[in-house]
């Protein structure tokens, strides 16, 4: 998967269009993730000895992969990722890192 936690996302179709948030958590085995503020449901919640008056809560809901595009962090706007393949002289051997398509800046 090309996005990870605490990647700055936009949502690019859906209801969501347009917002941007930090991912949260990611599912990689279905493709999904949840963003921080995105695709909010409301969930009914039985009273509880933690919660004990229950009742009507908001949450995010998870989003497919392909609804979302990652934010260059040196321009702020919405690129594709792509692959760098550095090798170290010293030691030999090579790392894959993420980079922006756009600007070519690499993404920690």
């Amino acid at each position: 998967m090309k996005i990870k936690k605490n990647d700055m996302v936009m949502v690019i179709a859906g209801n969501s269009k347009g917002r941007t948030g930090k991912v949260l958590r990611v599912y990689p085995e279905k493709m999904r993730l949840i963003i921080e503020g995105v695709n909010l449901v409301s969930r009914h919640r039985k009273p509880t000895q933690t919660s004990p008056q229950g009742g009507i809560t908001r949450q995010e809901a998870p989003i497919h992969i392909s609804n979302v595009m990652l934010l260059d962090p040196k321009s702020g706007e919405p690129t594709r990722v792509g692959k760098a393949v550095i090798t170290d002289e010293i030691s030999g051997k090579t790392r894959h890192l993420r980079r922006s398509v756009a600007t070519g800046e690499t993404i920690e």
